[in-house]
């Protein structure tokens, strides 16, 4: 992998790590029941994952997080569970335990229900799909990012950002030309969106194909003349093409 694919493998971390700290024609009874179900089958699983990461944890890490399980089963208010339900969170993303981190965020997310709320959940479980080893884990993580995400799309359809990493998980799955074609149409929709623009150009750069990974860039430059972003990835795309005659030209405004 080259140095400029490294660099947008990274900065789509960075994108999802910057977010971290519909109609519906089922009847409501057939969504409680599927609902249960589907949430004994994932606590069973989080439960396994969980025995198996504490045996990991440090002593002085392993306190704090039974300290904050045992708050939370004596609390009794909302507020309150979702306060430590976002604490152990945050507590089990820097344990690099994201499978678990973002169930807990999404536990504070069910409470909650607002569109952050599900981003953040959404975007925990994505970092995950990137990072993750495990086939079970990270088939683990999908599923609920997908989910989170269409739940934030839900509650704010015109939020370009939800859309953008709901096909961004897509790409890391077995079938990423769904995702691609969800960006496509996202573009078509939102000519001018520097987001989709970039999310866009970051593929193309990761499959090589530099000559429309630049077209996208010049079209965000067009719109934004001092991106530095953009002209850095076009500085580099420059120089691997070896057009020495461009590189100064974006290089002056990537250092400015």
């Amino acid at each position: 992998m080259s140095r400029l694919q490294w660099i947008v493998v990274v900065s789509s971390l960075i994108l999802f790590a910057l977010l971290y700290f519909g109609f519906d024609t089922k009847p409501s009874q057939q969504k409680q029941i599927e609902a249960s179900r589907e949430l004994a089958i994932e606590s069973t699983d989080v439960s396994i994952l969980m025995r198996s990461a504490k045996d990991q944890l440090d002593a002085q890490t392993l306190s704090s997080i039974k300290i904050m399980e045992q708050q939370l089963e004596l609390e009794s208010a909302d507020s309150l569970k979702i306060e430590t339900f976002k604490q152990l969170s945050g507590a089990w993303y820097r344990s690099d335990q994201l499978a678990i981190a973002g169930h807990y965020a999404e536990e504070a997310a069910n409470i909650e229900d607002s569109e952050e709320s599900w981003s953040i959940a959404g975007t925990t479980y994505a970092i995950c799909t990137q990072r993750s080893t495990e086939d079970k884990v990270r088939e683990f993580c999908v599923n609920r990012a997908f989910k989170a995400f269409e739940n934030a799309i839900s509650i704010n359809p015109d939020n370009v950002q939800h859309k953008v990493n709901l096909a961004l998980v897509h790409l890391e799955t077995q079938n990423p030309m769904t995702g691609i074609q969800m960006l496509r149409n996202l573009n078509q929709e939102n000519p001018n969106n520097v987001l989709v623009l970039m999310t866009l150009a970051r593929q193309a750069i990761r499959t090589n194909q530099l000559e429309r990974a630049s077209e996208r860039l010049l079209k965000i430059l067009s719109i934004e003349s001092e991106n530095k972003e953009a002209a850095c990835l076009l500085a580099d795309i420059y120089t691997q093409l070896q057009q020495t005659d461009k590189i100064q030209q974006y290089k002056s405004i990537c250092q400015s």
